[in-house]
């Protein structure tokens, strides 16, 4: 007999409770006047950076200039000194380097901050121009890594060099928000656009930090995901995790199999249209990630969250019977045929023409809520289906159930319990992480974005309790589970899930302001983490939302302007 759990989300744990809303913080919501607004945000900088650079006292920058580090995520050292540089109607970007990457990174940039400037920021040699804003590859700087970058700001200009491409690129981010926020617009506006002096050398404490979008319970468009990836990239964010199959739909072309789309991605939660991404669409998504040197991690959950693969072929049910599409939010109660042949058939297929799509190294294969497998055949299941990942070149990241299974050598373990799950299984996860077996750390009640902030929010769920914007950014996941020694930590990652979202608007307001918070945990050294300084440049933070047409949630716990 088939149980069927019913609640009303995924990724639950057996007795789901709403949890009482967490304590707002009581720190007062001082009205400012705006003239001290850039003191503030220097003092907070400072304070979240002194323990990882203490700077010496500096004075506070002019009027308009943001102080040096006073970005998300917060870097590693910063050494504030000296006069800003201003862009002018003659700045060049200037690239050093014959890198086409490097070349595109300065497009890249000139392109963001040509319409609001209304400069033509020409994109040239670095021996056609003087000044400006320089990007140099070092390929000597190993102590940056593939992702650090340095920035030394100076009335001359701005010199920004790393190791690698994928460094520049972070280091462009940290440039755009030393910019006023007005910079993200898209019509000229009057400046000025001052950087202030001095030095950032920055580095990511995590090597994964990643963004989860689930387009199978709502589907959304390919126009829709590049603007969450661009979205993702101002914050450091380098994979993008696409959740392409669950029970309400199947989201990817695969030629030997075609009702999947055609039929398991017809539909969607309430029973929408639903939609698929062609080969041509999925291979859109992943270039366009790479331009922002994002990593695609594509993931077909199985052997639950299949309802959408079953009512499209009857073979890969038990007993031969295609069950009808699901437009429901209910886990739990569909499953491949674990011993069908058939079944590894449909799975060496599937993986084989998504690893082909796909240039990035991880392959996520699901294993959470596998409740109408047993667990004889949840071992035997994911026994045959591991070795099937590496056969086309990927390495398997599973739900961290797969840490009740066998993990692959070098696998991946994503997880996504509470503060109040058993003990049994965090030992059993820590067990793993201790026998070689990496974890991407998603915990639902600190990192979920679809999790409701508080009683009286619209949008999202609520089964892991409330998580308001202190809650998702206040811990630490070098030291989030006992017994995990903190090398075992491959980095965080943020899934936001789409029971109730279906917009772009519904996804701006669950990610945001909670998204760039999990970004600095991912990134900024355990050091920097101070809720007091970081609630003041989220702060900062609410213009550059606006300016970008994120439709944010005004969380009361930041003094938003």
């Amino acid at each position: 007999m088939v149980t069927v759990r019913t609640r009303p989300a995924r990724h639950r744990t057996p007795h789901r409770r709403d949890l009482p809303v967490r304590q707002r913080s009581t720190f007062p919501r001082l009205l400012r006047p705006r003239l001290l607004r850039p003191l503030l945000l220097l003092a907070a900088g400072l304070s979240a950076l002194g323990a990882t650079t203490a700077p010496p006292p500096a004075p506070a920058p002019a009027a308009g200039v943001t102080p040096l580090g006073a970005v998300i995520p917060a870097p590693a050292s910063v050494t504030p000194g000296g006069a800003p540089y201003t862009l002018t109607r003659t700045t060049a970007v200037r690239v050093d380097s014959a890198d086409r990457e490097v070349r595109d990174i300065g497009r890249y940039l000139a392109g963001l901050l040509r319409p609001s400037t209304g400069y033509p920021l020409p994109v040239v040699d670095d021996d056609a121009a003087r000044g400006g804003i320089l990007l140099r590859l070092d390929r000597a700087a190993t102590a940056l890594g593939d992702e650090g970058y340095e920035l030394r700001s100076a009335r001359a200009g701005v010199t920004l060099t790393a190791r690698a491409p994928a460094g520049l690129f972070r280091g462009v981010q940290t440039l755009r928000q030393q910019l006023p926020a007005a910079v993200e617009k898209r019509t000229v506006q009057p400046g000025p656009w001052r950087i202030a002096g001095g030095t950032v050398t920055d580095t990511p404490r995590y090597a994964y930090r990643g963004a989860m979008l689930d387009v199978s319970r709502h589907f959304f468009t390919v126009e829709q995901v590049k603007r969450y990836i661009d979205q993702l990239a101002l914050y450091k964010i380098n994979k993008l995790h696409l959740h392409l199959s669950d029970d309400q739909g199947w989201r990817i072309a695969i030629d030997s199999w075609p009702r999947l789309t055609t039929h398991g991605g017809s539909t969607q939660v309430g029973g929408g249209p639903g939609g698929f991404y062609t080969k041509d669409d999925y291979r859109e998504i992943v270039r366009y990630a790479a331009s922002r040197h994002q990593e695609v991690v594509p993931e077909i959950d199985m052997p639950g969250h299949t309802n959408a693969a079953l009512s499209s072929y009857a073979e890969l049910n038990c007993d031969g019977v295609a069950p009808p599409l699901y437009t429901g939010t209910e886990v739990g109660f569909s499953t491949l045929c674990v011993r069908k042949e058939i079944t590894y058939d449909f799975v060496d297929d599937v993986i084989r023409e998504l690893a082909a799509l796909t240039p990035g190294r991880y392959l996520h294969i699901g294993g959470d809520e596998a409740h109408s497998t047993s667990h004889a055949d949840y071992l035997a299941f994911m026994d045959r289906v591991q070795p099937v990942v590496a056969k086309y070149g990927k390495t398997v990241i599973g739900w961290h159930q797969l840490t009740g299974a066998r993990p692959a050598p070098g696998a991946l373990a994503q997880y996504w319990g509470l503060d109040r799950t058993s003990a049994a299984e965090k030992e059993q996860v820590a067990a793993a992480a201790r026998a070689g077996t990496r974890l991407i750390l998603s915990p639902a009640d600190r990192a979920y974005l679809d999790m409701k902030y508080d009683k009286d929010t619209p949008l999202g769920l609520s089964w892991a309790g409330y998580v308001d914007v202190r809650r998702s950014y206040d811990w630490n996941p070098g030291a989030y589970l006992a017994g995990v020694p903190e090398t075992a930590v491959a980095g965080v990652e943020a899934p936001l899930w789409t029971e109730t979202l279906s917009t772009s608007t519904h996804l701006d307001t669950m990610a945001f302001p909670r998204l760039p918070g999990v970004a600095e945990l991912g990134w900024s050294p355990a050091a920097t983490h101070d809720w007091e300084a970081y609630r003041l440049r989220l702060a900062a933070q609410g213009p550059r939302f606006e300016a970008l047409g994120i439709a944010y949630h005004r969380s009361a716990q930041v003094p938003w302007e």
